[in-house]
């Protein structure tokens, strides 16, 4: 490690911290409805979408009717992707001529993308026409991730609201995100990656010629406006194969640095909106250190890991850090600290190749996702998620105590905390069981690249990334089979929508509750003490929960190099 690579760590949080509440008060206009600067231009827009759908904006929705709408709302997104992925060969600017994906690649890019997982079993330039990238891809990165917001406030709601049975309007909220945060975001993000040298045109390919005077065609299209929503709502799939180790999508250590801030700036920003929506900004500051904390224990493992490098390579005088799989303009502590910003949110997009980390450095990525995306997560996901665990936290501060358990307000009841334990449940019970089956079928063993416990990685990354909806890997799995397309695709919906409900049944619980303001009594949640309960709470759920997976891939993976042995 070198002063250098902690430098950028510490700079890239602090860069952070102080966006924290700048884009947290944005967040909150939104939240509440507000005008904001941007009304004057975008109003009109806005309101022509409402006439022409047919929505009344100030109809408030119960919590069901939310989740009804919203579900709706993503399976016609994904019959449309599924749509446009099967007619691609028949579509215009196809200028390489490809042929439509396959039946269940495309069912499982549709549903990959619908899920803000991005999961890609395919190499994006030579199997997507720009239309399809465009038109198919692109369009769920935006509402995908509004989608993610959306449901954020609607839990922030059932926190805030006193005895009311809505939580906002799914149409509203969604249209409102879009227009008046992502949309002028990645407008100026875009141009910011186009000056970068990043490729912006609707041309499928360009000719040139090395120094050698090899003429090479190179895929080329509309990469930078793909790419700065990709970051900015935590989609992470790449116009490239290689994604963001890609030199066209991210040219320079600069658009790296941005990059890595672009994926988190939301998520920080959502827990200062949370805690001035609750009308109590320290419960968000709270929930801010918590995640931090997390995160920058994750990053000093991962850089340690990284840094030391592969014992057996230095025996063989092979001396420095672990570069397999990196690119020489990051280096090994941005390429560390990319892995844990990516799996830490759940974005997905990567600038190294996980599959090549050092053991312990590769399951840092894979535990961060363990955890149920909560250390900063997905964008709105990141949050509700992290809610989920505070909701566990205060029932077993509660039990501690022997009193009612309260968080903001809001007493926590037997309702709410069998709500939290299924939707938590959920990632467990479909990463562990989809991992044990392909362990054992044929179709599930012909996948993974390499033998042993890195093998058992493999397949155990995937699951675990599907369920979160990070959409990484360990890209040693061959995973563009019928097999793996059909069961990855059942994972990803299983885990977005799966957690999604309980929620939202939480958050119709909350709003109808009457406030209970704070005792003598009453645990306090925004110390120190309830961050560290935070983080024990999250990490033994996870550890007690993963440890037996870990312990026959990464860790037995580790063992194994240290006496020497790869497999």
């Amino acid at each position: 490690m070198t002063l250098q690579g902690w430098i950028l760590i510490l700079v890239f949080t602090g860069i952070l911290l102080a966006l924290t509440k700048p884009v947290g008060v944005w967040l909150h206009a939104l939240y509440e409805g507000r005008r904001t600067p941007l009304h004057v231009v975008l109003g009109p827009v806005e309101a022509g979408f409402y006439t022409l759908a047919g929505i009344d904006p100030k109809a408030e929705q119960s919590w069901r009717r939310y989740a009804i709408h919203m579900l709706m709302f993503n399976v016609v997104l994904m019959l449309f992707t599924f749509a446009v992925l099967r007619c691609q060969a028949f579509l215009p600017w196809n200028g390489q001529g490809l042929a439509a994906p396959s039946e269940n690649l495309a069912a499982n890019t549709a549903i990959s993308f619908t899920t803000n997982t991005n999961w890609q079993s395919y190499a994006g330039e030579s199997t997507m026409s720009n239309l399809s990238q465009m038109l198919g891809l692109t369009i769920h990165n935006f509402l995908s991730a509004a989608t993610g917001i959306a449901l954020a406030f609607a839990l922030f709601r059932g926190f805030a609201r006193r005895q009311m049975r809505t939580i906002g309007n799914f149409w509203a909220d969604a249209t409102r995100i879009t227009l008046y945060l992502l949309l002028p975001l990645c407008v100026v993000y875009t141009v910011f990656l186009i000056a970068s040298g990043v490729p912006q045109t609707l041309a499928a390919t360009v000719d040139v010629h090395t120094i050698e005077g090899v003429k090479q065609t190179l895929a080329i299209g509309p990469v930078a406006s793909q790419e700065a929503i990709k970051m900015l709502g935590t989609n992470g799939g790449g116009f490239f194969n290689a994604n963001s180790a890609h030199p066209f999508e991210n040219p320079t250590a600069l658009t790296n640095f941005v990059q890595m801030l672009s994926i988190f700036v939301i998520g920080f920003g959502l827990t200062w909106c949370f805690g001035k929506a609750v009308g109590n900004t320290r419960q968000g500051w709270a929930i801010l250190a918590a995640m931090s904390f997390l995160f920058l224990l994750g990053v000093a493992v991962s850089y340690w890991q990284e840094a030391a490098g592969n014992p057996v390579l230095h025996n063989l005088g092979v001396a420095g850090a672990n570069m397999e799989g990196k690119e020489v303009r990051f280096g090994a502590a941005a390429s560390a600290l990319f892995s844990v910003v990516t799996t830490a949110a759940s974005c997905g997009a990567v600038n190294a190749m996980h599959d090549s980390f050092t053991a312990l450095g590769g399951m840092i990525p894979l535990f961060n996702m363990q955890l149920g995306e909560v250390v900063v997560g997905g964008v709105g996901a990141g949050i509700y998620g992290f809610l989920l665990f505070a909701i566990l936290a205060v029932f077993v501060a509660g039990l501690m105590v022997g009193r009612t358990p309260e968080y903001v307000g809001k007493k926590i009841e037997s309702r709410e905390v069998k709500l939290a334990v299924l939707a938590i449940a959920v990632l467990p019970l479909v990463i562990l069981g989809f991992t044990a089956l392909s362990c054992v079928l044929q179709q599930g063993l012909a996948g993974p690249l390499n033998k042993g416990p890195h093998g058992f990685g493999e397949i155990l990354y995937a699951f675990t990334s599907a369920v979160a909806n990070n959409g990484s890997a360990f890209a040693g799995l061959t995973a563009n089979t019928p097999y793996y397309n059909g069961l990855l695709g059942i994972a990803m919906w299983v885990g977005r929508f799966f957690t999604i409900v309980p929620m939202l049944a939480i958050a119709g619980s909350l709003a109808a509750k009457k406030y209970t303001p704070e005792s003598a009594g009453s645990f306090p949640t925004t110390g120190p003490l309830w961050v560290g309960l935070l983080v024990g709470i999250i990490l033994i759920l996870g550890g007690l929960t993963f440890l037996p997976g870990l312990a026959l891939g990464p860790i037995a993976d580790h063992l194994a190099m240290i006496r020497g042995q790869l497999f």
